[in-house]
């Protein structure tokens, strides 16, 4: 089985003032919080179990707008990141939660959107749980600036899965234009592998780090533990990281949504789709918000 983790902890300080006194990923993107849209990701992937890491003081304003996840056919927990000490702690803050299972990592600020998202995440999620050789996989993203993100050189590669070669952080000189993205599927033993890493010059516990020893270790098949997904031309990756990311963003999601009159990362409507919830349950959330748009449209989807 593989389990779920959202990130979302960290101050926000680049969208101050909006985030001093709301959590990053409540801010609205269009018609819904930022966080629905990583939820949404591992609920496309058939991931029911989800970790929600919060900063201490944001944590009750999460569970306020998404309880036990039970309306969304999932089950949430929820977690503390007392500091901004790496994505990698995430797994360490998550230990007891991960078990003896598989996970996925989503950074509570990525939204990820295309036709084959779901197609891409399923089978991302079959290689990490294959029981001969799993493998962690990671997403890339063909950018015009890679110098600003963790970057991904490639070898060979069949339907849109690549060999790694080389991973770097930040690089000032890029072997390719393929960013990482926030979103990670890896084996089980990523926790142990993650307490063997030594925090960075700044302090924390790099995801790239982990990236690298995972791509320096021989599967069973005679190739390295990790796999890059390259998400194709067309495919949105969208960042809410700085006032004219999240504009940027929730322009897409409006546009998007208006011209095809369906909405993206309904979680109420995924959960119908996945048959975690029912048609009564349905119409009963529509029901308790047929006042505005998101209400009348659970409600259309249920007829």
């Amino acid at each position: 089985m593989c389990k779920g983790i959202v990130l979302a902890g960290g101050t926000g300080s680049r969208l101050f003032p909006i985030t001093k006194g709301v959590p990053k990923s409540l801010i609205p993107l269009y018609d819904k919080p930022i966080v629905y849209y990583p939820i949404s990701t591992l609920m496309l992937a058939d991931i029911k179990d989800i970790l929600i890491i919060t900063t201490p003081e944001d944590q009750d304003s999460f569970k306020r707008l998404l309880g036990d996840g039970s309306s969304f056919g999932v089950n949430l927990q929820y977690a503390v990141q007392k500091k901004p000490n790496g994505i990698a702690e995430a797994f360490i803050i998550g230990e007891e939660f991960i078990g003896n299972d598989s996970v996925c990592l989503i950074l509570g600020d990525n939204i990820f959107h295309g036709s084959d998202l779901r197609k891409k995440l399923l089978k991302a999620k079959t290689i990490v749980e294959d029981v001969i050789n799993p493998k962690a996989v990671v997403f890339g993203y063909e950018v015009s600036d890679p110098h600003r993100y963790g970057v991904a050189e490639v070898g060979k590669g069949h339907d849109c899965l690549y060999s790694v070669i080389s991973i770097e952080e930040k690089p000032k000189e890029p072997k390719s234009n393929i960013a990482v993205t926030g979103l990670y599927f890896y084996p089980n033993d990523v926790v142990k592998t993650v307490k063997t890493i030594k925090p960075s010059q700044r302090g924390e516990l790099e995801i790239t780090e982990v990236n690298k020893r995972f791509n320096e270790r021989i599967a069973n098949d005679g190739g390295t533990m990790l796999d890059l997904m390259l998400f194709n031309r067309g495919f949105a990756w969208l960042d809410t990281g700085t006032f004219d990311s999240l504009s940027e963003a929730s322009s897409y999601i409006e546009t998007i949504q208006k011209r095809q009159g369906l909405k993206v990362s309904c979680l109420e409507e995924i959960a119908y789709k996945n048959k975690w919830i029912t048609k009564e349950e349905l119409i009963n959330i529509g029901n308790s918000m047929d006042k505005n748009e998101y209400g009348q449209y659970l409600l259309r989807i249920a007829k």
